[in-house]
């Protein structure tokens, strides 16, 4: 018998020791195996009572390191009380190798793109509800990768569902070529040791991705074109299809961001200054009919001279507006995320679309609000079609100091209300919308994620408000430990004055900063528990009141949390964060 302890524990490790990392180990598991909804879509169905749901759902996958991604379907049932009942499918559906799905404004039609492998091909599916329709196959020599990321990607149908615009990587440029005797006219594309291979992209994440380029897929005859006449200086994104008139061309919308200035990153950097810009669509080429039939036609309008950032645009239902985002405050202050603001474009039903487009201010930015009030809108994207049924009225996320909630904004007068509980700290987020209800999901540090049906109700006094209730749902179940350990804790959102307040020169910049603390409900005589002080980073950036599974981990082992929003957070107003820029590990708040 070998007595040597150093084979039992070649670290040395004690018994002890090993036992709690087995537990810890095993615990963090079971936190992370709870999923998480990316995205959901409701159909419409000839049965008023029900409507058909499907949710993109992804769970990690630890072994792999990366993320298991699978479909759930399942169908909406409408209650005499105005609350849904879901009946899910028994099991969920894999999506092994699918970059994007989007389904057709009818809902008739589900787009599945593949992307490539190294220089495959990249490969476009049209389902219908019961079978592959089409397959589309496009060479690297047509185009590369298609975007899938939040900022470039646009895959947008077109209202007849017989076409798709989307962003790709242009195909790969010839390159100049040289030998032992100097340059070679003919130049390549191939990747040999003799080839220039200088190319800037945006970094990051777009580390070695080509330039953008828009092309349009049409799905009876499977010929994909790509868009001509936008300018090389620009990169393209975020396009959608304008309202067609019967007789008129198509046009698409999009977002450009210029690159005649050096690529200094794009993800989570809103100070780059970017435009909407308008281009007529490629048409069906006919014999003997020109593809361009003037110099105007080969060139994109830029739709909002007047403002250095638009982005995300989206189309009114009845196509008499177009509204977009802007991080104007970013770009002139420099400051990484600024308070946004949105805005309005009347479109033109003869097509018309001239430069000096007028563009109306509908959520400005906020410099400093009162307790209790609007503080500024804080939010980077808009649903595919955010719209009631009135067609005027759209729902946003945004974030409302420590928490992120929901918005309702008129468009044509500029209301905002918060439809989300007033008196509540969870965070919301906004999964799609059915009528004039909304399927949301709400979350806190110590509650895992609930999905909830909100309905838009009546009162006795003629006003309005919205009603929510619980969507049961498998798709955040998580073990009976998990969830015993998350009912023994709290927390609560903590104001804190500012200290220095007679320093600063803004109303808002003296406002009282927050933090969020995650504790045990149980109180120690004469102990505290450890304590783990959470900063995020950007610095123009936000920790918001949701469910965390790592924090809530940190918490399940007995640490106490203090999540720290300080000056210079979103969700606090533009003069607030405004006080940040040039003051870092000086401005009290902040040290």
């Amino acid at each position: 018998m070998d007595d040597n302890p150093h084979n039992n524990f070649s670290l040395g490790i004690d018994e002890e020791t090993e036992q709690q990392y087995e537990l810890h180990s095993n615990l963090l598991q079971q936190f992370t195996a709870i999923s998480s909804i990316d995205k959901a879509w409701i159909f419409k169905s000839d049965a008023d009572s029900s409507q058909g749901m499907m949710f993109s759902v992804s769970q990690p996958n630890l072994l792999a390191n990366k993320k298991r991604k699978f479909i759930l379907s399942s169908t909406v049932t409408k209650q005499s009380d105005g609350s849904v009942m879901l009946h899910w499918a028994p099991f969920p559906v894999e999506m092994s190798g699918v970059s994007a799905m989007v389904p057709s404004p009818s809902g008739s039609k589900l787009l599945i793109v593949r992307n490539p492998e190294s220089d495959a091909p990249s490969r476009f599916e049209i389902w219908s509800n019961s079978y592959l329709e089409r397959e589309f196959h496009i060479p690297q020599s047509k185009h590369g990768s298609v975007y899938i990321d939040e900022w470039f990607e646009g895959i947008s149908w077109n209202s007849d569902e017989t076409r798709i615009a989307y962003v790709a990587e242009e195909p790969s440029p010839t390159k100049p070529t040289f030998n032992d005797h100097g340059y070679k006219k003919s130049s390549s594309i191939d990747k040999d040791c003799g080839s220039w291979k200088g190319q800037g992209d945006w970094g990051g994440t777009y580390a070695g991705k080509r330039q953008s380029a828009i092309f349009v897929l049409n799905i009876t005859s499977g010929e994909v074109q790509a868009v001509k006449g936008i300018h090389k200086s620009l990169s393209v994104g975020q396009v959608v299809w304008a309202p067609s008139n019967e007789g008129l061309a198509e046009y698409l919308v999009f977002v450009g961001w210029s690159v005649e200035t050096r690529k200094i990153g794009l993800k989570g950097c809103y100070n780059r200054p970017c435009a909407l810009y308008a281009i007529k669509a490629p048409c069906e080429p006919k014999t003997n009919e020109r593809e361009i039939h003037s110099t105007e036609d080969a060139h994109a309008l830029n739709l909002t001279q007047t403002t250095n950032s638009a982005f995300f645009p989206r189309f009114s239902p009845d196509g008499k507006f177009l509204v977009f985002l802007s991080s104007r405050s970013s770009v002139d202050s420099g400051a990484h995320f600024a308070t946004n603001s949105l805005h309005r474009i009347d479109w033109p039903k003869d097509m018309k679309l001239y430069q000096s487009s007028k563009v109306h201010d509908v959520i400005p930015v906020a410099l400093c609000a009162e307790d209790g009030d609007f503080p500024g809108f804080y939010h980077s994207s808009i649903l595919s079609d955010p719209w009631l049924s009135d067609g005027h009225t759209l729902i946003i996320p945004s974030v409302w100091h420590s928490s992120q909630v929901l918005l309702s904004v008129n468009v044509l007068s500029g209301q905002i209300l918060r439809i989300t509980p007033a008196d509540s700290n969870f965070s919301w987020s906004l999964l799609t919308l059915h009528g004039n209800n909304i399927f949301a999901v709400s979350s806190s540090p110590v509650d895992v994620p609930q999905v909830k049906y909100g309905t838009f109700v009546e009162k006795e006094t003629g006003n309005y408000q919205w009603s929510w209730s619980d969507a049961s749902n498998p798709i955040y179940k998580c073990s009976d430990k998990v969830r015993s350990l998350l009912s023994s804790l709290t927390f609560s959102v903590m104001k804190i004055s500012v200290k220095d307040a007679f320093e600063n020169q803004t109303k808002g910049s003296c406002k009282p900063y927050e933090a969020i603390f995650v504790s045990s409900k149980t109180k120690k005589s004469n102990k505290c528990d450890p304590l783990i002080v959470v900063l995020h980073g950007g610095p123009h950036s936000v920790s918001i009141s949701s469910f965390s599974k790592s924090q809530a981990f940190l918490s399940s082992l007995g640490y106490s949390l203090l999540i720290v929003n300080y000056r210079g957070s979103m969700g606090f107003g533009e003069e607030a964060l405004q006080s940040l820029p040039g003051k870092v590990g000086s401005q009290a708040g902040c040290q």
